[in-house]
């Protein structure tokens, strides 16, 4: 699998996210506590 993705390296120019991008999925991760109770995770989201 990993040689599909290194076939045409020509192409990773067109893949770069945008800095907006990078940083929304950076502050969702950072609000995002996923809290184990017994058999089941509780996702909550500290904004």
């Amino acid at each position: 699998m990993a040689k599909l993705y290194t076939e045409n390296p020509s192409n990773s120019e067109q893949l770069k996210p945008r800095e907006e991008t990078v940083n929304f999925l950076l502050n969702y991760s950072k609000a995002l506590k996923i809290i184990p109770i017994g058999t089941k995770n509780f996702e909550t989201f500290i904004n």
